[in-house]
């Protein structure tokens, strides 16, 4: 029986019919976006109302960047390790369940963000008027974060689990441990907005009310965490290999 093909990152690609599981994931994924287009109003009856929905373009498009994010995520890891099992489907539509929640502060953020740093002249600011609500979007918002990276990490490590099974090679197996870590990152960079938003006093200059959000510039590192990861469990294996 000949082995999958190698992948560009290394991996074989087992996962190579698309299922029935993945396809409602697609499908669940492309609901979202609608949602959060649906969400942003009506449709414009008017050249102001077109100039409005305009204004909010940069908001839709970050925010659909975030929940792509979470479908390649989910995509890669089919490609690589092929699982349908009882664990892959429950994580996988734990996942579904999550992201069609995820859309209502993920728009929120990002159309307060860009009312913030235009002057107002990108959006409305999505009802956010006090500290209070600033902070139950930032905590919603990291929860949501969380708790998907979360199922992502739920995922490599059932791959993990079936290293054996599925024929992972050294190359692969510290790769899966590199993107569970990676994500498992995420994960403490959302609690930690969470706890900053929580703990935030009246702020005393505007840049202040973006303090659960600068926390998320620390995701630039999870490249760097992955690749020590990567090499420490390579080196392990097989010593001098890394």
């Amino acid at each position: 029986m000949a082995l999958p093909e190698r992948r560009s990152d290394g991996f074989r690609e087992r996962g190579r019919e698309v299922t029935r599981l993945e396809t409602f994931v697609d499908a669940a994924f492309a609901f979202a976006v609608t949602l959060l287009v649906i969400a942003a109003g009506s449709l414009p009856e008017s050249v102001a109302d077109l100039v409005h929905a305009l204004e909010r373009i940069p908001a839709f498009a970050a925010a659909f960047a975030l929940i792509a994010v979470f479908w390649s995520a989910h995509d890669t890891w089919s490609r690589r390790y092929g699982l349908a099992d009882r664990t892959t489907t429950v994580l996988s539509l734990l996942l579904v369940f999550l992201v069609l929640i995820y859309v209502y502060p993920l728009r929120m953020l990002f159309e307060s963000f860009f009312t913030w740093v235009s002057g107002g002249r990108l959006g409305d600011g999505a009802g956010v008027r006090t500290l209070d609500d600033l902070r139950t979007m930032f905590v919603a918002y990291g929860l949501c974060f969380a708790t998907l990276a979360g199922v992502i990490v739920a995922l490599y490590l059932h791959a993990w689990r079936r290293r054996d099974g599925i024929g992972l090679d050294a190359h692969e197996r510290a790769a899966t441990l590199a993107h569970a870590a990676a994500y498992g990152y995420f994960v403490l960079l959302a609690t930690g907005s969470v706890a900053v938003a929580l703990a935030m006093p009246a702020p005393r200059a505007g840049w202040m009310i973006g303090l659960p959000g600068f926390v998320y510039f620390g995701m630039f590192a999870s490249f760097p965490i992955s690749q020590a990861v990567h090499r420490r469990v390579l080196a392990a294996a097989h010593p001098g290999a890394a």
